[in-house]
């Protein structure tokens, strides 16, 4: 004979069934951001209550953005927080960033500031560490190329003149857009930035090559260095 369930078990299962069901039927529309890590856990915390850790988790990283983008031994601190949770949100964050880079790479086309930002902003999420951004664009403005081509530390990235120059003509590219990211700073370049910008806009220029624009993210903030006038100097 099966044992006994005590009620609170029976409580949290159904809990568990009705958040199940409500996103299986309508998404995460209407969930808060508790019940979405709730269910979240369920995944990996198989019985009990999965709403104190939730809570916990968001106390500690103090929104659901910082939950996704903390590091696994961070997770781990979190009471009720085993490896299995902890990868299991790792791994959640990851996925959905590889998804991000991958849903529009080429064939868009970003013919503004604000397409270019926004296009630039979801392949930055989650990042812990600065990187640099190459986007390669035709003649219609639609995106060729578009990759990392350096990865730093989290406050400081090389921008690496030559390999940009090199892919830029390999792809045939029109023009191209830059980005990088700030881990710990505001979304505005730095003088060693602004440098390195000018001086591959004289390179790009004389082969027919225009530098579009350079955007620096940081927080969800996306500036663009040409409309900011940074780049007035050079061009």
């Amino acid at each position: 004979m099966a044992p006994e369930k005590k009620d609170g078990e029976n409580i949290h299962a159904h809990h568990r069934s009705r958040l199940r069901g409500q996103f299986l039927e309508y998404g995460l529309e209407g969930f808060t951001d508790i019940q979405a890590l709730e269910l979240l856990l369920f995944y990996a915390i198989p019985r009990g209550d999965t709403n104190v850790t939730a809570h916990l988790l968001l106390k500690k990283f103090h929104d659901f953005r910082g939950v996704m983008e903390a590091g696994f031994e961070d997770l781990k601190q979190v009471e009720g927080i085993g490896e299995s949770a902890a990868g299991l949100i790792a791994l959640t964050a990851a996925l959905n960033q590889r998804y991000l880079s991958r849903r529009s790479r080429t064939g868009q086309k970003l013919d503004g500031t604000e397409a270019a930002a926004a296009f630039i902003r979801d392949l930055f999420a989650y990042e812990k560490r600065e990187k640099l951004l190459l986007l390669c664009l035709d003649v219609s403005s639609r995106v060729k190329y578009c990759d990392f081509l350096a990865k730093g530390t989290v406050n400081s990235v090389t921008i690496p003149l030559r390999s940009i120059v090199d892919t830029a003509l390999r792809e045939n590219a029109s023009g191209i857009i830059l980005a990088h990211n700030h881990i710990a700073d505001f979304a505005l370049p730095s003088n060693a930035d602004v440098e390195a910008t000018g001086r591959l806009y004289k390179i790009l220029r004389l082969l027919d090559i225009e530098l579009i624009d350079h955007f620096v993210v940081a927080d969800g903030e996306c500036v663009s260095m040409r409309d900011s006038g940074f780049l007035h100097q050079y061009m």
